[in-house]
């Protein structure tokens, strides 16, 4: 392998992201973004600190991404009709960026700052989506993780390959989704 000089953090982020959209998350290794690069590992950390540092960056890139794409969604909405727009915003990005998709699901409690801002902005979001059902402090927990639950749930489900009979998936999801929404209406 020739060396290859001018490799950038971009490089390897994008490339850690090519991998884990392709090829999994835990394909995203330090020989294989060394290889996919055309460098030796050694010369990976002239750039970053090692395999935890890129998924650090890509937990964060994951998660600003998912929040930018859940608060467009439900930029033009009504309140009390925003969780459809977001649903679909949030089955979007999990079908389109599975590798990185994986990364958001984690609390982000134990992690960085930067990682723990960005995933407590979601929250937010799904509780502004939710605050026109006038729900208590506890019930509004339940129903963030209910919806949280729902999504991951489905996205996971339908990432797999799990949903195998012959009925439109996203006619599938948005009877849940409708389903969750009536529920909250009766509380």
């Amino acid at each position: 392998m020739s060396p290859r000089a001018g490799i950038t953090n971009k490089e390897i982020i994008t490339t850690a992201i090519e991998i884990a959209n392709t090829e999994g998350l835990k394909e995203v290794t330090m020989a294989n973004l060394a290889k996919r690069l055309g460098v030796k590992p050694p010369s990976l950390y002239n750039h970053i600190n090692g395999l935890s540092d890129i998924m650090n960056l890509l937990t964060l890139r994951a998660l600003e991404d998912l929040y930018r794409l859940l608060k467009q969604a439900i930029t033009d909405a009504k309140k009390e009709e925003a969780i459809h727009p977001l649903s679909v915003a949030y089955l979007t990005y999990a079908r389109e960026q599975p590798g990185l998709y994986a990364l958001t699901i984690e609390s982000a409690s134990k992690k960085e700052k930067d990682i723990t801002t960005v995933a407590n902005q979601i929250i937010d979001l799904i509780t502004e989506i939710l605050e026109p059902y006038n729900l208590s402090k506890e019930d509004m927990i339940h129903a963030i993780r209910g919806l949280r639950s729902i999504l991951h749930g489905f996205a996971s489900i339908e990432n797999h390959k799990g949903f195998g009979m012959p009925i439109d998936i996203d006619k599938s999801f948005y009877y849940l989704i409708s389903t969750f929404i009536k529920g909250l209406e009766q509380q």
